[in-house]
């Protein structure tokens, strides 16, 4: 099958399946050689098409997840099959994120509200916000938090959850992820210490300085951006492309954040991929680039007084 051939579900497939399969192991198989056929993309919290039809699974059964091996053995009802049978139908035909089928994302262990006004949660912060940041804050945790570009506001919600002390400003440019973040904020009841606010970049925190700044930016070159799975289109593109070399806004942080940090404050942003050219552009600026022991790349961490000292590599 090329990329360009459509792949259809059809309805007959669907009664096939109905009348003959029964387990929820066999239809997550089901799924997975349907999901196979068409050649879909997985990259939006998961990365294997039996994990993407867990997703769609659970969420048909109102389960957390499906880990327990024992429960793959339990019995769908009809209208479970049928349920199930046409989210993998929509998963198919529109090539959408299985997160925006169900609309939820797991992100640090928590449960957050998705649509296509926000990516997909998927950054490898989410390890060290549960360590807490305790590799650059080992005696007292950081009391005021940043997320710059904070999307659905999953990486803010999650500081505030695992940081019960501090309180955090949830940035972002766009009106509509706002919304969504407001949603999730008041979810998890964390209206007194989340507190969403609209701003291009640091332009409306004059004079605001934070222990953290934590950031996930667009990072996509344009390279990049013209090779996209079709499942990546579906999310705003204002929270992925970031000019020719992905590294728009990211030069843009790094020349203001050392004003919005206190003096032992510390910047972790995501860049991706664009970590090779962020690196061959400023070979001399020391970014610490985080290792993940659940996987992930692209994460660099610097304190205020590097940033201070290496402005001249930052352009005007």
């Amino acid at each position: 099958m090329t990329e360009h051939e459509p792949f259809a579900l059809s309805a007959e497939i669907i009664d096939e399946a109905v009348a003959d399969l029964h387990s929820i192991h066999d239809w997550l198989r089901f799924a997975v050689s349907q999901f196979n056929a068409a050649d879909l993309y997985f990259g939006h919290g998961t990365d294997n098409p039996w994990d993407d039809a867990g997703v769609l699974m659970a969420f048909t059964l109102h389960l957390t997840h499906l880990a327990e091996p024992s429960l793959l053995q339990a019995r769908l009802t009809r209208s479970e099959k049928r349920q199930f049978a046409a989210l993998v139908q929509q998963r198919i035909s529109l090539r959408v994120p299985s997160a925006y089928l169900t609309h939820q994302a797991y992100f640090a262990g928590l449960p957050f509200y998705v649509d296509e006004r926000v990516l997909v949660p998927r950054s490898p912060i989410g390890e060290l916000i549960t360590q807490q940041f305790a590799q650059w804050f080992p005696v007292n945790a950081p009391q005021r938090i940043l997320d710059l570009c904070t999307g659905s506001g999953c990486i803010a919600i999650a500081c505030a959850h695992y940081l019960p002390d501090a309180e955090v400003d949830a940035v972002d440019i766009s009106e509509d992820a706002l919304q969504v973040a407001d949603l999730n904020i008041s979810q998890h009841d964390l209206e007194h210490r989340v507190f969403p606010i609209q701003s291009d970049c640091f332009s409306a925190l004059p004079g605001q300085q934070y222990d953290l700044i934590v950031t996930n930016p667009p990072y996509v070159d344009a390279d990049d951006m013209a090779d996209l799975p079709q499942e990546y289109h579906h999310e705003p593109e204002l929270g992925l492309a970031s000019g020719v070399d992905g590294l728009e806004l990211t030069r843009q942080i790094l020349r203001e954040a050392a004003a919005h940090l206190t003096d032992n404050g510390v910047l972790i942003c995501e860049v991706g991929n664009s970590m090779v050219a962020l690196a061959e552009q400023m070979p001399d600026v020391p970014f610490h680039w985080i290792e993940f022991s659940k996987g992930g790349i692209g994460v660099f961490a610097l304190t205020k007084a590097q940033l201070l000292a290496h402005q001249q590599y930052f352009g005007e």
